[in-house]
């Protein structure tokens, strides 16, 4: 028998007491709230840039959350600057959307506030609640890995240089994705942010990922 929305956002608060608040959604109506969160006013940009798939950061409440991951059944947003964390999860029958304390994790709450959606609804989730975190990724991480599947069956070739056109849709998300790099609350915000915390898992990533970069360019 599903679960009401009261009792899923109950359930999810008492199993992690970093989730303080939380929303149950219909298309962009919303049929339950916690008395300590009021999204009315922000659902339905949350809503349409969840949708697009294609968002940089959302606002709830005043606050700027820079998206982290977003796809067709989740989003996870982080406000670098330390007010915490939003994390939703829908699929046609309802949306799931929570807020986490600063010292919650986002990223680690995404499973849990899926099997919180599954339970409430008749359908689930389309993804298995046991899949691993990295299934859905932000839009420019899901195009890399489809060109890296299409290189693979072509021998591994890498495109030939000056031949051809690049793909304008590819054109678009390059471009976005350099324009968080250069803004403020993008890249540059979660480094500063990660600095600031002397996170050293984060930063010995980084520093591969940095060292990786320079090797792709001969730098």
């Amino acid at each position: 028998m599903p679960e009401t929305p009261e009792g899923a956002i109950n359930s999810l608060m008492q199993n992690d007491p970093h989730i303080i608040a939380g929303a149950v959604l219909k298309g962009k109506e919303i049929i339950y709230t916690t008395d300590n969160w009021d999204i009315s006013a922000d659902i339905d940009r949350v809503v349409s840039s969840w949708s697009g798939q294609s968002a940089q950061f959302i606002m709830v409440s005043g606050v700027k959350y820079s998206v982290l991951q977003i796809g067709a059944e989740r989003l996870v947003a982080m406000s670098y600057k330390g007010e915490g964390s939003i994390v939703g999860s829908k699929n046609d029958e309802y949306k799931v959307i929570v807020y986490l304390d600063p010292d919650g994790y986002g990223i680690g709450a995404a499973m849990d506030v899926q099997r919180a959606l599954s339970s409430l609804s008749s359908q689930g989730s389309y993804m298995d609640a046991n899949a691993q975190l990295g299934g859905d990724q932000p839009q420019m991480a899901a195009n890399a890995s489809t060109g890296g599947a299409a290189n693979a069956s072509t021998g591994g070739a890498a495109p030939v240089s000056g031949g051809g056109s690049v793909d304008p849709q590819l054109q678009s998300e390059i471009k976005a994705f350099l324009d968080w790099i250069k803004d403020s609350e993008g890249l540059v915000g979660y480094i500063n942010y990660y600095l600031q915390q002397n996170d050293t898992n984060i930063i010995s990533e980084l520093s591969k990922i940095y060292g990786e970069l320079r090797q792709i360019f001969g730098v």
